[in-house]
């Protein structure tokens, strides 16, 4: 039987999860081709290198914010609906950055952008309601997410090698103006998408997302603080005890609140709170690691006395070898989900990526052993990318996919931006992060907290395995509010 507020669809699957891959490819392209133009942006706009990374900060906190709340609209109006919005709001940003006069319109076009972590976990929620009363409805969801995770993944190596082409062959405003063109078609594609409807009789709740907005804004604000000023920054951790605070009053008011933002009853549940703190943890690494992983190859050893002194192409074949394992590792998940088991499938990429940040340790000063190091760990995130907003989606009650999925994105944003942070630390070998290479102890502790996060990983899940099957096995079949209420 179909869960209420669905109904048979009348488009094929496939013809569903063709017009989603092709939202994955303009995601690749966001997330690959700016890369290699970065430098040439601030020339353009007329300011410094380190000006850049306001761009970075701007989205990730405008990123983490947008996640839920689009995600919860999904829930309340259907996420097609909400998918097309979000589309066109990122194809309107992407069309900013492509003709913005100076560096503020390009900060606001850049954060605008952001909006386009939403679009998996809405893709995710979209393929669980679809499939909903298929007694395969999850290991459904599983493959259709990791072919999206591939094609994003494969659409960032080609738009990351593309942009290298085209750097030294066509004027930068060329170049920026193609990504736009990709997003915006986009648009009239997710148009012949048929809507399933959201679950009727919710209201948004605009009480629970300032609440969240303050913390969130405050934490990762005094985060990004402490990366531009320095561990003795006051401002910066004043503001991020005071967004820890607010966290207090914003769990009692969504606990107390009829339809809340993010359902903290469910997300107290074991089922949930680990696929949650999996996010977080893997995000620390995915998200945080990629600058320092970046830095150390390009470190010269001549001068630093580590690193392995690649160029800027061999840097960015480097982040294509890195990617193309994500993909073969999203691929796999299907295999392995029906070899071990979904939740097992889940801890076994936790722990050969936590095993590839630990043979950093002894194999960093080997060129040869750092290639196959990225490959495990790209083999055990790239499963993990894909499992974790479906292992959301199969925990959630049917009103709730959407804000579970979106959720995990929110918490893997909030790790990587955490995670960042802690790692510019690290590498600091002064009381000031303005410093260009970091030491080698700091790569130690960068890589030493990866595997930690990664077995803390395994760890959670693992015990929360039993509690997890009983939770599947006593969903309710109509959009009730949780498991434990």
């Amino acid at each position: 039987m179909l869960r209420r507020g669905c109904r048979p669809p009348r488009h094929p699957l496939l013809a569903v999860i063709a017009l989603l891959a092709a939202v994955e490819v303009a995601s690749g392209v966001i997330q690959g081709y700016y890369g290699p133009v970065m430098v040439d942006i601030a020339h353009d706009l007329d300011v410094r290198y380190a000006n850049l990374n306001w761009l970075e900060a701007a989205q990730l906190i405008f990123s983490a914010l947008v996640v839920p709340p689009l995600a919860r609209l999904g829930d309340l109006v259907g996420h097609r609906r909400v998918l097309v919005a979000a589309t066109a709001v990122v194809a309107v940003a992407t069309w900013g950055i492509a003709f913005a006069p100076s560096f503020p319109v390009m900060l606001v076009a850049w954060t605008l952008q952001g909006t386009y972590v939403v679009w998996l976990p809405i893709e995710v929620a979209i393929i669980h309601r679809r499939t909903a009363g298929r007694p395969d409805q999850g290991r459904v969801t599983r493959r259709v997410a990791a072919i999206l995770v591939a094609t994003l993944e494969l659409s960032v190596i080609v738009a990351a090698l593309l942009a290298g082409q085209l750097a030294e062959r066509v004027s930068l405003t060329t170049m920026l103006v193609l990504p736009a063109v990709v997003v915006t078609l986009c648009v009239p594609l997710l148009a012949l998408l048929e809507e399933v409807p959201g679950i009727p009789g919710g209201r948004f709740d605009w009480g629970g997302l300032g609440l969240m907005a303050l913390a969130v804004l405050a934490v990762l604000g005094g985060l990004v603080l402490i990366r531009l000023d320095g561990v003795a920054s006051v401002p910066a951790w004043l503001l991020v005890v005071a967004g820890l605070a607010v966290l207090v009053p914003w769990w009692r008011y969504e606990r107390g609140h009829p339809d809340p933002l993010v359902d903290v009853r469910l997300l107290a549940h074991p089922a949930q709170w680990s696929v949650q703190a999996t996010a977080f943890l893997v995000g620390m690494s995915l998200l945080g690691a990629q600058v320092p992983l970046s830095t150390y190859f390009r470190s010269d050893p001549a001068v630093h006395g580590y690193g392995f002194g690649l160029t800027a192409a061999q840097g960015s074949a480097r982040v294509a070898f890195y990617v193309a394992f994500l993909a073969i590792g999203a691929l796999t998940l299907g295999p392995v989900s029906r070899f071990l088991g979904a939740r097992r499938a889940m801890v076994t990429g936790c722990v050969v990526y936590a095993i590839g940040y630990a043979a950093w340790l002894p194999l960093h000063a080997s060129p040869g052993a750092a290639w196959g190091v990225m490959a495990v760990i790209g083999l055990g995130t790239g499963g993990l990318v894909a499992a974790i907003p479906a292992a959301a989606a199969a925990v959630a009650p049917a009103g709730r996919v959407g804000s579970a999925t979106g959720l995990t994105n929110a918490s893997k944003t909030i790790g990587g931006g955490i995670a960042s942070s802690v790692f510019a630390l690290c590498l600091a070998s002064t009381g000031s992060l303005k410093v260009d290479g970091g030491s080698l102890a700091g790569y130690y502790a960068v890589w030493s907290i990866c595997a930690a996060s990664g077995l803390v990983a395994a760890l959670v899940l693992a015990l929360t395995a039993r509690r997890s099957a009983v939770v599947l096995s006593a969903e309710p079949a109509g959009p009730a509010r949780s498991p434990s209420r």
